[in-house]
């Protein structure tokens, strides 16, 4: 497999992680987990902050402020909407460093203005360099980053389009296929859709092995949920029965 992430990854400080992200390509159970995570920790007595992807309004998204949100290569460069992530990020960890509870995010350290600054056809150096200066503005908060990858991209896309159904999949056509990315390559209907996460996905994978990061690789084609929850909860250092 091209690009492979390591199944596992370091195991972290000794003082609780105060912030968990999870990460994945879209369908690959990023709010399941996020969920999961959030209520083990308030069960071990922990208070949590689960953050869905789709909250509104966004602690981190970037693109919230513009008047096509979903479309971003029409109001900003590549270069402003990375500053702008950045900059939201600062402020929420300053947020975070001064409360009790642990954010607990769906996304948003690749999937969410990652995506966007690929989309928009950021230089490969400009994403790199985002995602080294993003885990530096996050490192005060000793993050654990879980990164939920399949072996057969292609395969997991179709599942999970196959699951969300047509109107699904014409909205993701219509939207993500318009952008310049996609439009200089010609990706066209779900094969151009399935291509575009090719190349999420090998881009993710080298920014995942470079992260200098708590995390942990989880291969989840199986779908073996019982078992990805044990790992997990080990990597938090959280007790295994419910």
């Amino acid at each position: 497999m091209e690009n492979s992430p390591s199944t596992s990854g370091c195991t972290g400080p000794s003082q609780p992680h105060r912030l968990v992200i999870v990460e994945g390509i879209m369908g690959s159970g990023k709010s399941t987990t996020m969920r999961f995570i959030a209520k083990r920790l308030q069960e071990a007595g922990q208070e949590a902050l689960p953050i869905h992807e789709r909250t509104t309004p966004h602690p981190v998204r970037a693109t919230d402020e513009l008047e096509h949100w979903f479309e971003p290569w029409q109001d900003a460069t590549p270069q402003h909407l990375a500053k702008r992530a950045l900059s939201r990020w600062a402020d929420f960890v300053e947020a975070a460093q001064r409360g009790d509870a642990i954010p607990v995010m769906d996304g948003q350290l690749f999937h969410g203005d990652l995506t966007h600054l690929l989309l928009m056809e950021a230089p490969s150096a400009l994403m790199f360099d985002y995602v080294d200066a993003l885990a530096a503005v996050i490192t005060p908060l000793d993050p654990l980053v879980i990164y939920l990858w399949q072996n057969d991209v292609d395969a997991a896309v179709r599942a999970v389009c196959a699951e969300r159904g047509p109107e699904w999949i014409d909205y993701q056509v219509n939207w993500k296929l318009a952008a310049p990315w996609c439009e200089r390559r010609g990706y066209k209907g779900l094969e151009g859709l399935i291509a575009l996460y090719r190349d999420y996905r090998r881009l993710t994978n080298a920014l995942f092995e470079r992260l200098p990061l708590a995390k942990l690789a989880i291969e989840n084609s199986e779908r073996n949920w019982p078992a990805y929850e044990g790992q997990i909860l080990r990597a938090l250092r959280l007790p295994q029965s419910g």
